[in-house]
Order: structure tokens, then sequence, then C-alpha cells
């Protein structure tokens, strides 16, 4: 029997949820409290409470949200773009699979824009005191012209999330055909990447926190109605997910690769369940790798470029999320999205899907750049963040999946797949990496 090296202690999921239970039971506390005259929402119990010790935390919270927008996509693009240490060697692979990646991306995001619109989750929300201005949608072809910077500094300190991304894809591309002199600046990237990783867990760590008091003050001030709208919202994103993994990815599975969707999710339990558990697409690599060579079949020299590029690139489950919170936080304030801030939000999610780094919880902080981009306040964040933290561990397995999935279909069209054990069930049994072996053993403790 394997013992956890790690001290036993309460998980960040678990912290996170507890966080979130307490904050609708206190917020629905105070509702009751001052639907019965027990409390007055403009005496001083409340200015104490609500709007100063719980509105304080939350505003920081958003607010550290807010900060990270930028470092973390300039620095996670230009380490990712950066990565193709030879665009001319990778290819058809390379451009099979960055094509694939964005291609179902777009599709993720479009359908569960569509489902949203279809939906139309939080309609009739009444958020009280927020007030802002929508800004007036831009024309779509000045929103394609507008990509590109021209001060990529000033679209820094702007926070213009569609000119960053540009410029870091740019930038990380300058740094591959720059030689040896890139390959200093790189080094440099990612040391600095792994210190805007580590700010991401410090954020992380305060999330409990920052979803129990943005929860206490919306229960507090909308009461019993928005458990609806949470409900309504957390089951269709949930649904989306659900959809995209089950129906397309076997879809395009079978119609690209003639191979069975039953035999590849079912290989791909264990490291979808282990994505699920961590709610980290990098953490899950190693059993992603493994399952996708020995047990799915596809060649090591397509795996070992497109896994690692997937769990970077590929972040269909956070897109989706991204359009169903869009739509459900537009008509939380009787906001109508345009056709043109659709397509925003489509190119926003999809662009920036390849700057949101695979670890738990960055969804929320790229939220926030494709909400300022279509005119929506950040703070409407903390209406979805409460139940964000169980979709983010269900949208990393789907994230993983598809990575298998491009991995599968780039490596049969490439001839590097192995169709005897695609189609062997005991393939890969008796090859387990530590990661994948000690996770089962505590699964079998448990």
């Amino acid at each position: 029997m394997i013992e956890s090296s790690k001290p036993a202690g309460m998980s960040l999921t678990l912290k996170i949820v507890l966080g979130m239970t307490l904050g609708i039971v206190v917020g629905l506390l105070f509702n009751l409290a001052a639907l019965f005259g027990l409390v007055s929402a403009d005496g001083t119990l409340w200015a104490l409470v609500i709007d100063g010790l719980f509105g304080a935390v939350g505003k920081i919270f958003v607010a550290s949200l807010q900060m990270l927008v930028v470092p973390l996509v300039f620095v996670s693009l230009v380490c990712g773009t950066s990565a193709l240490s030879n665009p001319k060697q990778l290819g058809r692979i390379g451009g099979k699979a960055l094509a694939m990646y964005v291609a179902t991306t777009a599709l993720a995001v479009s359908f569960a824009l569509f489902l949203a619109t279809l939906v139309q989750p939080g309609k009739g929300i009444d958020i009280g005191e927020a007030t802002f201005t929508a800004k007036t949608a831009p024309p779509v072809m000045d929103v394609i012209i507008g990509m590109v910077p021209k001060n990529p500094i000033q679209a820094m300190a702007e926070g213009n999330m569609l000119q960053i991304i540009v410029f870091s894809i740019l930038f990380g591309l300058a740094i591959t055909l720059a030689g040896a002199a890139g390959k200093k600046v790189r080094n440099g990237f990612d040391a600095l990447n792994s210190v805007v990783m580590r700010l991401v867990n410090l954020l992380m760590a305060i999330a409990p926190y920052g979803v129990f008091a943005l929860i206490a003050v919306v229960l507090a001030t909308l009461g019993w109605d928005v458990l609806k709208d949470f409900l309504v919202y957390f089951l269709l994103v949930l649904s989306a997910l659900l959809v995209h993994l089950f129906v397309t990815y076997p879809i395009l599975l079978t119609f690209l690769a003639r191979l069975s969707p039953l035999v590849f999710l079912r290989k791909m339990r264990a490291a979808m369940l282990f994505a699920f558990s961590t709610a980290s697409s990098n953490a899950t690599l190693p059993v992603t790798l493994h399952s996708v060579e020995k047990k799915l079949g596809a060649g090591n020299s397509v795996s070992s470029f497109t896994v690692p590029l997937g769990a970077t690139i590929n972040m269909d489950g956070t897109a989706i999320m991204q359009g169903v919170a869009t739509v459900f936080i537009a008509n939380a304030y009787g906001q109508d999205l345009s056709a043109a801030q659709l397509l925003t939000v489509v190119l926003m999610a999809t662009l920036a899907s390849i700057g949101t780094a695979g670890v738990p919880g960055v969804g929320l902080i790229m939220l926030a750049g494709v909400l300022t981009q279509v005119g929506l306040p950040v703070e409407a964040i903390g209406l979805v963040l409460g139940v964000d933290r169980l979709l983010d561990m269900t949208r990393t397995a789907v994230n993983i999946t598809g990575d298998a999935m491009v991995t599968c279909v780039v490596a049969k069209s490439e001839g590097d797949f192995d169709l005897d054990t695609f189609n062997d069930p005991d393939a890969g049994l008796d090859d387990v990496p530590d990661e994948l072996s000690d996770f089962q053993s505590l699964q079998e403790q448990r």
C-alpha cells in the first residue's frame, strides 16, 4: 500500500466548495433577516459586514484576477509559441495540430454561445445598484483591423486583449526564428512563466475566501431567486461540456481517423478521472501521454509534440465556460450582445485559449479579459465564480480528451499510429507510470 507523502489536509477544491456553501448560507441568512426586518440594508451591521468586510474582500479578489490577465497572457503565449523550436521541421504535424486545436475551440465556444442565446440564462436577474455604461460595439472589420497593435505597450496598459494576443504570438515566433539569441530570451521567459504560475497559485490559495465573500454579497442582495439562475447556468455549461466530450470529439474521431469512439473513451477513462481530480491539464500530462502512446497507439514523434502543445493551447472547456458566462452576465445586466460582440467573444475565447495555462482556475482570469473586451463589468465574475470550481474539474477532463483526440487524428493521418495497440483492450496495462499508479492506489485506499 502506497502512502501519500503529502500532509493530510483539505484540498483546494474542497475549500472552494466549502467557501461557496458558507457564502450561500451566510448570504441567504442576511437576505432573510432583511426580509423579516431583523436587519436593514441601510443599517450599520449591513454596512460593516456586507458592504464593508465582504465587499472589500470580494473586490480585492476580483482586482487580483484583473492584475494577472496581461502578464499571464503575454508570458504564456510567448512561451507556448516559442516552444515551436523549428517551424520547418514541424511541417504537416504542427500545422494539422494547430489547425485542429483552434478549430475545435472555435466550434466549442460557438456551440456554447448558440445554447446560451437559445436558453438565455440570467434573464430577469435584478443586479440592483450595479451600474455601468456598455460600450458601443464596433464594426466587425474594425475589430479585425484593431487586433494588430500600433503600440504593444499601450495595448498592455489598456488591457486590450486581442492586441496583446497578436503581439505575443508574433513575438514568440520571432524568438523561434532568432536562433541562439532567441534561445536566451526564451529561457528568460520560461523562468518568468514559472514565476507567473507561482503567482497564480498564490491567488488560487485565497480563492475560497474570495468565493465566500462574493457569493455572500450576491445572495444577501439578490436572495433565493439567484439559486435558480445559478442552477440554469451550471447545467447549461455542464450540458455543453458533455455534448462536446461525447458527441463532437467522437464524430471528429470517427470521420477524420476512422477510429472507434467507444474504444477511445474507454481507454481515456483513467486520464479523464485524473484530470477531473486535479483540474490541471499540466498535472495530467504524464497520464495523457501514457494513454495516447501505450493504450491508443499514437507514435511518440507525434504525441510528444501534440499533447504538450494541447495542454497549453487546447482549452475547449474553458472556451465553453467563457461563452455561456458572457451571455449569462450580459443578461443579468440587461445588455443584449450584438452580432459583432458575439463574434468578438468567439475570437477572444479562441485566441485566448492559446495563452490559457493548464493550471486550476486560470479560466476565470481569461474570462475577465473577455468581459472587458465586450464592455461588461469584471466584477460580474462573482455571479459565476461560486460554481466554477466544479465546472473547472469537468472542463479539464474535456480539454485533455481533446488533446488525445487530436493526437490520434494527426498520428493516423501521418501513418504513425498502431491500430493493433488501439484495438487491444489490455494495451498499456503493464506499463503504468508512477503518477497514475500513485493515483490509482490513493483511489483504492479511499
